[in-house]
């Protein structure tokens, strides 16, 4: 089975080599630029685990991780945050719920890894 990655970012550059590169490694990839569209592509395309940059035009990620948590039908699914924050943001996003945490710029080789690794405990 295919896995399914929502990735969250309104870099539509970096969205874009996110796409390519997972859809290379047989992710399939759906795409959102801002907060709202992330939390209905949550509902809608029920992804395997969802990329979130920290930094939204309309919200924050720790806005939406939040509500995911909340909400019976995507509380479950595995988040990564993504951000330029550093150390600062990363204890917040966790204790809000993330399962990992990435600064930018990041190690492409890195992020595959956490996100094998956040898919595979959730099995």
């Amino acid at each position: 089975m295919q896995e399914k990655i929502l990735v969250v970012d309104d870099e539509k550059g970096l969205v874009s080599l996110l796409k390519i590169s997972l859809e290379s490694d047989n992710y399939k990839v759906v795409e959102s630029y801002t907060g709202d569209g992330a939390i209905r592509k949550a509902h809608s395309d029920a992804p395997d685990l969802i990329l979130l940059d920290l930094m939204l035009p309309d919200m924050t990620g720790y806005e939406i991780c939040n509500k995911l948590r909340k909400d019976p039908l995507t509380r479950s699914i595995p988040i990564i945050m993504l951000t330029g924050l550093g150390e600062k943001g990363r204890i917040a996003g966790l204790d809000l719920g993330a399962d990992d945490y990435i600064t930018k710029p990041f190690d492409l080789k890195e992020l595959k890894a956490k996100i094998r690794n956040v898919l595979l405990s959730h099995m």
